[in-house]
């Protein structure tokens, strides 16, 4: 199920066939995996709430787009890690998103994207991760 907006956003917004949603936190509904990746939480733990992210991704992208099944393409992934001082291993951290959007939507899946390193990440989630998509035209 979408999560809902925890401040003044919505969790979307089309525009054509593009849909830009909102940043996606590792919140499993049970807590969710917080922290900070090479600091207190393992690259695997990492891996994990990047993947959370992606399932939360895939609630809106189902919510904005009426099935999953009207996705033509993710576009593109833009990730944040909330790192530690002297961990690099970011790209490794998002591929638990990537890889969850090609093992769900195949081609469709692959996509372009950013990995990035943060100071803090809202609420203290390990991992937040924002998506664009296009979807069929339906109008």
């Amino acid at each position: 199920m979408a999560a809902a907006p925890v401040a003044n956003y919505v969790p979307f917004v089309r525009t054509g066939n593009l849909i830009h949603i909102s940043g996606q936190v590792s919140n499993d509904g049970k807590g969710g995996l917080k922290g900070t990746v090479g600091a207190d939480l393992s690259v695997d733990q990492g891996v994990e709430a990047a993947r959370i992210c992606g399932l939360n991704l895939l609630a809106q992208m189902k919510a904005a787009a009426g099935d999953l099944d009207n996705v033509v393409r993710v576009i593109k992934l833009n990730g944040f890690v909330q790192a530690g001082p002297d961990f690099y291993d970011i790209p490794q951290v998002i591929n638990g998103c990537s890889d969850l959007m090609v093992a769900v939507l195949g081609d469709a899946g692959r996509h372009a994207r950013s990995a990035v390193g943060m100071y803090k990440i809202p609420l203290g989630f390990a991992v937040e991760i924002d998506a664009v998509i296009e979807v069929l035209d339906r109008r």
